[in-house]
């Protein structure tokens, strides 16, 4: 019996998760797993303001010191990954943050679960930077499109998985949803141990590369940086790269947004008489929306401009976040969910693109770790001062949102012309000059 052609599904899946290396696929199932018993901090604004009885304002402070540990730690995450190796960080980082959510699980002292608030903060900020480094290590640049995207598939249906999970365990005990976290992430940490190996550039070649030449300086405030490629020097070639931090800071408008989500979004909820349930099933539905349409995100998108691509994912998640104002139904959260879940699916490729153009071979951790500093910026920034703002503006807290997300539809519309000047200027081949007699 001969066995039928491949139908249109198994090539597009080919086309879509094929050709990716074993190793890869290591690296991928950790993240899922990791995210699939992320619960700690996705419920402790609520965990802060039901069980220990703390205000708003205090609770966002708290969860704002997860933000400031991440943002140490996403700092010495990508130092660790180029000087000590991507294995050896993420081996480090989850073994520390798995013994950390494991003594949250035992704590009551508010001023004790504030301390270890910022250092679990820190040990699951070290991770990002070495995973992305690690993926653009193993694989090739016509594939990191593919690869990145299906890396937010896996991270999204972690959490849809963990969302709705912890919405139900959450009526058991907070407890048991810190104790689950530790033991997602002790997992993860093993099959690291197990099958992943260092895929880091020999340090050797790393040091012993010429810097090279600075770029001829030019008129725009855009051009590229003449600070010297060197490991030693790696952090501050990222943070004068004006190119880059562009991208960064729009990044960060984008995840001072998105990041209400898990933090003021189920105070919202509460205060219109939606309780964990129903929060976790919001987020559920986010994840599910991810997992089934995030694989098609690329042939939408492809051929068209970065930048406008992230402009109209922006603008759709400023819309989505500044409806809120509006509503107090659940199903009108889950519509309004679906809205902002839509931008995310779109800026996901994109981003993770941009950021593999930008970061030079010998530096990707550190610029990795740049890069993910705006979002350990917006985990402290978001709670803190949306907290307040909660509390002061009520619903209207969600215009102020929408507002900032259309500031960042402008700032995308107005800087990806250098960035892909830039990008194309450094792919072109440098002719090589005669040597004279």
């Amino acid at each position: 019996m001969c066995t039928p052609p491949p139908g249109r599904l198994g090539r597009w899946f080919r086309s879509t998760a094929g050709g990716l290396s074993g190793t890869y696929w290591v690296l991928w199932s950790g993240i899922l797993i990791n995210r699939a018993g992320g619960f700690a901090v996705l419920f402790l604004s609520l965990y802060l303001t039901g069980p220990r009885h703390l205000t708003p304002t205090l609770a966002g402070t708290i969860i704002g010191g997860y933000g400031v540990g991440s943002a140490a730690g996403t700092l010495l995450g990508g130092v660790l990954a180029d000087r000590w190796g991507r294995r050896r960080t993420l081996l480090l980082a989850h073994f520390c943050s798995s013994a950390l959510l494991y003594t949250f699980s035992m704590v009551h002292a508010v001023p004790v679960i504030a301390v270890l608030v910022v250092l679990v903060g820190a040990s699951q900020g070290m991770p990002g930077p070495a995973f992305v480094a690690a993926i653009i290590d193993v694989v090739p640049g016509a594939d990191r499109p593919r690869a990145f995207n299906l890396q937010f598939w896996a991270f999204n249906l972690g959490t849809a998985v963990a969302s709705l999970l912890a919405g139900l365990l959450a009526k058991v005990s907070f407890t048991l949803l810190f104790v689950s976290d530790a033991t997602t992430t002790l997992l993860t940490a093993l099959l690291i141990l197990l099958w992943v190996p260092e895929s880091a550039p020999h340090r050797s070649a790393v040091t012993s590369a010429p810097a090279p030449a600075p770029a001829p300086a030019t008129k725009s405030e855009w051009t590229v940086p003449t600070v010297p490629r060197r490991v030693v020097s790696g952090t501050v070639a990222a943070l004068t790269d004006r190119i880059f931090m562009a991208f960064v800071g729009l990044t960060l408008v984008q995840a001072l947004i998105t990041t209400q989500g898990s933090t003021i979004l189920p105070l919202s909820m509460k205060a219109d008489g939606l309780g964990p349930t129903g929060y976790g099933l919001l987020n559920s539905l986010g994840g599910l929306l991810i997992v089934l349409g995030q694989l098609f995100v690329p042939a939408l998108i492809h051929g068209r401009r970065k930048g406008s691509v992230l402009a109209v994912a922006m603008a759709i998640i400023a819309l989505g976040y500044g409806g809120i104002t509006f509503v107090g139904s659940l199903g009108a959260y889950l519509a309004l969910a679906a809205v902002w879940t839509v931008g995310q699916m779109l800026a996901a490729p994109p981003n993770a693109t941009i950021m593999a153009e930008l970061a030079p071979a010998t530096l990707r951790a550190r610029y990795q770790a740049v890069f993910y500093m705006s979002f350990s910026l917006a985990s402290f920034l978001a709670p803190a001062l949306g907290g307040w703002s909660f509390q002061h503006l009520g619903a209207y807290h969600w215009l102020a949102c929408a507002a900032l997300g259309l500031l960042g539809v402008a700032g995308h519309l107005a800087a990806s012309g250098p960035r892909e000047r830039r990008v194309a200027a450094a792919s072109r081949p440098v002719a090589a000059e005669p040597i004279p007699a």
